[in-house]
């Protein structure tokens, strides 16, 4: 396994595979997300069985901490790897010709990425963290008792212009990145042949929509608190 990781191919292969993994945890995320704007009851529930649940928060969450670093571990190594083989082949070859700007400038979308889940995960994982295991709470109630905390909490959090202008600048950053990545997984795994145009199609819809779902998740909490 470690000879496979040591190779470019293997690299590659072993980047697409985690990033398919997290694609599909956005996917699941942003399906639970847009529950607030369509039922706020519904929402709660399942963010309480999200929460509280033993196989999601022990076991998912971990493999999804991991998952997150080493795409991002890998994609930095990559980049490196490709930075050092540069300088010889842009002296014969037009780089700006040959590829698009989403994919020379995959690095510094990750990189603007990454920076935001380190403040997302500060703004609401480590939040929950101490809520659940440091003051020992996992009712998943108001302090009342009157109803789940969970959607009272999410919409509090965009209270802030900041913030929600934080939100949308990530995800229009992870469409770029998406834009591109989507469809290089694909290739990475050898997806070449006649479903490359169906696929190609998806990936720009999934790019697209998603990030733009969350988008308006984040302003609709936004003009729900301040209207």
């Amino acid at each position: 396994m470690s000879g496979f990781l040591k190779s470019s191919i293997g690299k590659k292969i072993a980047m697409a595979l985690s990033a398919f993994f997290l694609m599909f945890f956005i996917l699941q995320h942003f399906a639970i997300n847009i529950l607030s704007v369509i039922n706020p009851d519904t929402f709660n529930e399942v963010s309480h069985f999200m929460g509280t649940n033993s196989l999601v928060q022990f076991v998912m969450q971990p493999i999804l901490i991991f998952g997150v670093v080493f795409h991002f571990a890998m994609g930095f190594v990559l980049e490196y790897k490709n930075y050092m083989s540069r300088s010889v082949s842009y002296a014969k070859n037009n780089g700006n010709a040959n590829s698009t700007w989403m994919s020379r400038n995959m690095i510094y979308s990750g990189g603007f990425i990454l920076v935001f889940l380190v403040i997302h995960f500060i703004d609401f994982w480590i939040p929950e963290l101490n809520i659940k295991y440091v003051v020992g709470d996992s009712s998943g109630l108001l302090a009342d008792g009157s109803d789940y905390r969970y959607f009272e909490e999410l919409q509090h959090k965009f209270v802030p212009l900041w913030r929600v202008v934080l939100y949308c600048v990530g995800f229009i950053f992870l469409a770029l990145h998406l834009l591109h990545g989507f469809n290089s997984a694909f290739q990475s795994v050898g997806a070449n042949n006649k479903y490359t145009k169906s696929l190609k199609g998806f990936g720009n819809a999934y790019a697209i929509l998603i990030p733009l779902g969350f988008i308006v998740i984040a302003l609709f909490h936004f003009f729900n608190n301040t209207h």
